[in-house]
């Protein structure tokens, strides 16, 4: 009688190489990481800032998820037209998590990835907005932040840096802003002087 051998009876032979499991994202997870979770000390992917009509006012990546400013635009785009009529302060949208809040004409917006901690996220975007918060003396809107975008660029990064999360109290934030526009005090009537002092210094962010 003919032998059969376990390929021919379908038995998976002892030493045989088993398949890889393969993960299917859908296509709006595609730009999201489909390889074994780690820990990351790169928490966020981006801060922004939009005014009501969803235009940029400021805008950081920190990864190449939107490696172009047409792909960067659009996300924007969308980002606002999903949020800005929300009472809600965390949303999912093309396989990130965003956390975001309003004031007056300005809307803030923190992203990370899908299986980021919403709390860190959080932490940071208020950071960011009790920071500039103070710096504008509590008037938080579109003619005051452009009229100091030195010491937003500044305040972001000090928060945020590369991706990483460097601080959270926007006490020390604001500080540490002082320390760099030539150790003046940050009070209200010193601020415009320590910002000004970093022109040059932004400028060359700008153009990152």
């Amino acid at each position: 009688m003919e032998a059969w051998s376990e390929e021919q009876i379908g038995i998976e032979p002892a030493n045989a190489v088993q398949p890889r499991l393969v993960l299917h994202v859908g296509i709006g997870a595609t730009k999201m990481e489909a390889l074994i979770l780690e820990p990351s000390l790169y928490t966020v992917k981006a801060i922004l800032i939009l005014d009501n009509d969803g235009d940029r006012l400021f805008a950081k990546y920190y990864d190449d998820t939107y490696p172009t400013v047409k792909e960067q635009k659009a996300f924007e785009k969308n980002i606002f037209s999903k949020t800005h009529r929300t009472d809600s302060e965390i949303a999912l949208l093309e396989g990130l998590t965003v956390v975001y809040k309003s004031s007056i004409d300005l809307y803030f917006y923190v992203i990370g990835s899908s299986y980021e901690n919403e709390l860190m996220l959080m932490a940071v975007l208020n950071c960011l907005f009790d920071s500039l918060s103070q710096m504008l003396r509590k008037n938080v809107e579109k003619r005051g932040l452009l009229e100091n975008m030195e010491g937003l660029f500044l305040a972001v990064d000090e928060i945020v840096d590369g991706g990483v999360i460097l601080e959270s109290d926007p006490q020390q934030v604001l500080h540490r802003v002082a320390v760099r526009g030539e150790d003046v005090p940050l009070t209200e009537q010193t601020v415009s002087q320590v910002l000004q002092s970093a022109k040059e210094q932004i400028k060359w962010s700008l153009l990152r």
